[in-house]
C-alpha cells in the first residue's frame, strides 16, 4: 500500500480514536513507523495533531453525552461528577480561619502567599486582585 493512504487511513482511525496504538493497529503499521513519519514529515505531524484534537474532541462529546444520559436516570455519582466540575457551588473549597490576633503582612509576607496560592491553584486571579484592593 502506498504511504499517503495509509497515512490517510491513520489520520482517519486516529479522528476516530486519539490513541495512536488504536490507529496503528487498525491500519496495519507500527508505531515506530507513525513516529518516524512525524520526526521527518512537518505536514504529517501537523495533520496527525490536528486529528488527534479532532479526536479528542469526538470523545469528549461521547462522553459528555453518556454523562448526561446517566444524570437523567438519576446516577448519584453522574450527578455529582457533573456539579463539581461545572457549577462553582460544588467545587471543593478549603477555607483558612484563625482566631488569633496577627499584625499585617510585611509585604514580602504577602508576596509569599500570593505567590503559594497561584501555585496551589486555590484561587483565581481575580480573587487576588480584591486582596490586593483591600489592602
Amino acid at each position: 500500500m502506498k504511504k499517503s493512504k495509509v497515512t490517510k487511513q491513520f489520520l482517519e482511525e486516529l479522528k476516530k480514536v486519539p490513541i495512536v496504538q488504536v490507529a496503528c493497529e487498525k491500519t496495519g503499521i507500527s508505531r515506530n513507523s507513525v513516529y518516524r513519519w512525524r520526526r521527518e514529515d512537518t505536514k504529517f505531524a501537523e495533520a496527525m495533531d490536528v486529528a488527534m484534537t479532532e479526536g479528542v474532541a469526538f470523545v469528549n462529546d461521547m462522553s459528555e453525552s453518556q454523562l448526561l444520559t446517566m444524570i437523567k436516570e438519576k446516577n448519584w455519582s453522574a450527578i455529582s461528577f457533573w456539579l463539581r466540575h461545572r457549577n462553582d457551588n460544588y467545587k471543593n473549597k478549603i477555607e483558612v480561619t484563625t482566631r488569633e490576633k496577627v499584625d499585617e503582612l510585611t509585604p514580602e509576607q504577602q508576596k509569599v502567599v500570593k505567590q503559594a496560592l497561584k501555585l496551589a491553584s486555590l484561587t483565581k486571579q481575580k480573587s487576588i486582585r480584591r486582596i490586593k484592593r483591600k489592602q
